[in-house]
């Protein structure tokens, strides 16, 4: 998949062009960016970074990084994606210019998109609009009850089974693993220490049956508090898993929810709890 960031850099050719944010790239993204892929046209997508809603002041639990967002993108058959610097000038564009520039300028027959897509400077724009300047206009099926914010209150309430319905995958954890205190190699169990972006969403504080690098992996979320921790830690520990994560980018998925925090009278009672949890991420089934 080829990745611009000016239309000036996307070859100019007849194109179906899906249109969105794509935070998450859940089953109805998936509806938009497959209508292009069944035109026969060159399929495109333009997506914006940063988020239009954080570019405007406001905060977004965002539910992929842009990476794995251009990734998830990518296999869903496009493979030209624009990404649109939703910067104070961007958002100056008229609809008539934005049409210009980032439509007819790479070339494109057909745009795909939400009924309720808007662009252009304060939302001026719709798809009535595009058919009046020329492009042919997919309205891409709702599909019921799935959306971003649906998705982000499943995850605040640790409900990962319906996140990963909506998502058509389970919901991913996307970070660097960076050093922590090393005590869960101490107790049996070494874990990794992955350092999210702020800007993510994270699921409710809890311990998690999931699956990473090819292995299951019990994901402790939250602030040890056994320990008294304060500093939200997320720790997988990868069952069977041998090597030096330090460093790596490691994408976690999140199966199913096991239990709660807890505090325990006894650091052996923690590693007895530990090992039911290892067993019952050993039976846990991907959603």
């Amino acid at each position: 998949m080829r990745i611009a960031h000016t239309p000036a850099q996307v070859v100019r050719q007849p194109r179906a062009v899906a249109i969105g944010t794509f935070d998450g790239v859940h089953r109805g993204h998936q509806a938009v960016l497959e209508a292009v892929g069944a035109t026969g046209l060159a399929p495109t997508a333009i997506t914006f970074d940063p988020h239009p809603r954080i570019a405007l002041g406001n905060r977004v639990d965002l539910l992929t990084t842009l990476e794995r967002r251009l990734e998830l993108i990518g296999e869903s058959g496009i493979e030209t994606v624009l990404v649109a610097a939703f910067a104070p000038e961007f958002q100056r564009l008229t609809p008539e210019e934005f049409v210009e520039e980032y439509l007819h300028g790479i070339g494109a027959e057909v745009v795909a998109a939400g009924e309720d897509f808007r662009f252009g400077v304060r939302r001026s724009g719709d798809l009535a609009l595009l058919e009046r300047l020329g492009i042919e206009v997919i309205v891409a099926p709702e599909v019921a009850g799935v959306s971003s914010t649906a998705i982000r209150v499943a995850l605040s309430e640790g409900d990962v089974t319906s996140a990963a319905g909506m998502l058509g995958r389970p919901f991913e954890l996307d970070g660097t693993v960076v050093a922590g205190d090393q005590r869960g190699g101490t107790l049996g169990y070494p874990t990794a220490n992955l350092m999210l972006d702020a800007q993510l969403a994270c699921p409710r504080y809890g311990i998690y049956a999931g699956f990473a690098l090819d292995h299951r992996a019990a994901v402790s979320i939250g602030t040890n508090p056994h320990y008294g921790g304060t500093e939200r830690r997320i720790e997988p520990y990868l069952l069977d898993f041998e090597g030096d994560l330090y460093g790596r980018r490691l994408l976690v998925e999140l199966w199913e929810r096991l239990r709660e925090e807890a505090v325990f009278d006894t650091e052996e009672a923690l590693v007895e709890q530990i090992a039911r949890d290892v067993e019952a991420t050993r039976r846990a089934r991907r959603p």
